[in-house]
């Protein structure tokens, strides 16, 4: 039987992506350890039934305002996957400075390098998102977004793109303090993930298609155009560059390219029978 590769800690291991990047990393026969917010939450059992899980996951307590409860979780870890990030469900009051988005998401992945950088860890690999490089209004016009383009934050606070806001600041800063610390430090930035749940309760993309498939209780839908990208395949690049020694700096993980229309009609085909949009 072959030996447990090293131990490296999950934030938010409970949730979307999180669950699956603990299920990649098990598969891989890495020592898990996962933050969640209560290890004895029925919403979180999910991940013990993971294969693998029975020896190599241990789930622990922390929050990412609580700098000593993230230091505990992440101490004896070779690596770091820091992807929990508050996504709003809805729209928030006084987001200017609001404690529900931007200082968790900021504030929270500093106090995550930081402990990162006091307890040695090998690599870190920070969980962005494609909300950090589309919002760029000067960005020119028919040049495709790369890894180069960042979301104009001025502009995303003139338009209450909060979310947005916090995912651009918190990258940003995430990799000057790499910089400043010499911490191994690598970025992706996914797009609108989508694919199979592990977890039992909804999350923030699944609550996107429900809006779009009319449970919103709207008569009509925006004919939005969505890049998206499967939650197991963005599971699947942070282990990667993870793994590999020559992958730095940030990447953009995407893989479709499809209009809400096209979305409704995928799923309507499928199942007739839900209540959808007409237009």
């Amino acid at each position: 039987m072959s030996t447990a590769k090293e131990s490296v800690c999950v934030t938010g291991a409970g949730g979307f992506l999180g669950s699956w990047v603990v299920h990649n990393l098990l598969s891989k026969n890495y020592l898990v350890r996962g933050t969640v917010r209560d290890p004895l939450d029925t919403k979180n059992a999910h991940l013990k039934q993971i294969p693998n899980a029975s020896t190599n996951l241990e789930l622990v307590k922390a929050e990412l305002l609580d700098y000593p409860s993230l230091l505990s979780a992440i101490q004896g870890c070779s690596g770091v996957f820091h992807v929990a990030s508050p996504v709003p469900s809805s729209v928030v009051l006084n987001p200017q400075t609001s404690v529900e988005i931007i200082e968790p998401a900021v504030t929270g992945t500093l106090n995550v390098l930081k402990a990162c950088v006091e307890t040695k860890v090998k690599r870190v690999v920070v969980v962005s998102s494609g909300a950090a490089v589309i919002m760029n209004p000067a960005w020119p016009s028919g040049r495709p977004m790369d890894e180069s383009c960042w979301s104009d934050v001025e502009y995303c606070r003139a338009t209450e793109r909060w979310y947005q806001v916090s995912k651009t600041e918190a990258e940003s800063q995430a990799i000057e303090y790499g910089k400043a610390t010499g911490l191994d430090l690598v970025t992706v930035c996914p797009n609108l993930i989508m694919g199979p749940v592990l977890q039992p309760t909804r999350n923030a993309s699944t609550l996107v298609l429900s809006m779009a498939l009319k449970e919103g209780g709207q008569d009509s839908v925006e004919n939005k155009h969505w890049m998206v990208v499967d939650v197991r395949d963005v599971a699947e690049a942070l282990v990667l560059v993870y793994e590999k020694p020559e992958t730095q700096g940030r990447y953009i993980c995407s893989a479709h390219s499809v209009r809400v229309k096209d979305m409704v009609e995928m799923v309507t085909d499928k199942y007739p029978d839900y209540n959808h949009h007409k237009k």
